[in-house]
This record gives C-alpha cells, sequence and structure tokens, in this order.
C-alpha cells in the first residue's frame, strides 16, 4: 500500500513519541491503515492521518488507565469483602481430613462442599437448602477451628459438635 510507505514511518514516530513504546506505535498505525484499506478510503492526506493516529493513541491511554483503575478497584473490593478463593486456608489437606472427622453433618458437609469442591457460599446454599447466610456463619467457624488447629491452640478433640 503506497500510503502507508509515503506516511506510516511518520506516523509510527508520532506514536512512539505519544506512548513511548514502539510496539504500541506499530499497532496503532497497522490498525489505521488496515481499517481504512478495509473502508477502501485510500485518498486520505497526511493531517487526517496525523489526527486519527493522535485519537487512537488518546484512546489507547484512555483505556489503560481506565483498565488499571478498575482492576486496581476490583482488587481492593474482593480483598475487602474476602472474595478471593486463594485467601481460603486450604493449603493443609491433611489437618481438614482431621477436622472433617470431628465436625458434625451440617459443618462437614458445607466444608466438603467449600474447600473440597470448591464451590461459593451461594452454591452450597442452593445445594444445601440452607441460608448463604447459614452457610457464612458455619465456614466462618470452620476456619476459625482451622485456623486455631494449625496454630496449635486447640486440641483436635475441640473442634467437633456445633462447628
Amino acid at each position: 500500500m503506497d500510503i502507508y510507505q509515503r506516511y506510516g514511518p511518520a506516523l509510527i514516530r508520532k506514536c512512539t513519541r505519544m506512548l513511548g513504546s514502539v510496539e504500541d506505535a506499530e499497532d496503532i498505525v497497522q490498525g489505521l491503515f488496515f481499517d481504512l484499506l478495509r473502508k477502501g478510503k485510500t485518498d486520505v492526506d497526511l493531517p487526517y492521518l496525523y489526527r486519527a493516529s493522535t485519537n487512537r493513541c488518546l484512546n489507547l491511554i484512555r483505556n489503560s488507565k481506565k483498565r488499571r483503575n478498575l482492576l486496581s478497584h476490583q482488587a481492593k473490593v474482593a480483598e475487602a469483602e474476602n472474595l478471593t478463593r486463594t485467601d481460603e486456608p486450604t493449603a493443609n489437606r491433611d489437618l481438614l481430613d482431621k477436622v472433617i472427622r470431628k465436625l458434625d453433618k451440617k459443618s462437614r458437609q458445607i466444608l466438603v462442599y467449600r474447600f473440597y469442591d470448591d464451590m461459593t457460599q451461594e452454591e452450597i446454599a442452593s445445594l444445601t437448602g440452607y441460608s448463604r447466610k447459614t452457610i457464612g456463619k458455619k465456614l466462618q467457624l470452620i476456619r476459625t477451628t482451622v485456623t486455631q488447629m494449625a496454630d496449635g491452640t486447640v486440641a483436635l478433640s475441640a473442634a467437633g459438635g456445633d462447628a
């Protein structure tokens, strides 16, 4: 494409200055020329190409800032609400096996669904017929018992019954 050979290098330099990345600049310019070619629009002048590439660079900058802010916000929300499953104390399956033998049937069922089957509280509530709040309370009690047992502050026999 003659127009790309004529104006491409200048547009890539301009976009590189704006974006600080040659790869991103090349993507922007190639995308611009691809769209022009797809539309059959090859009779454009340099000022049009400068405006179009500038707008695309600004969009990329704006979108990447929004994406970073959104990801940061989502991470903070997940941490604040303890939504990440990786925070669950599941690393020590042997300990869970010991705990499960000491729990009542309801707690044992919830523990298996959560820690072995990796189900959410909503999924467990739907499956068992208990409320999500009940599931949450039982899981918190189980977590506390598991943590105490892992730290050695509670004997194995203290984990049973009403957990």
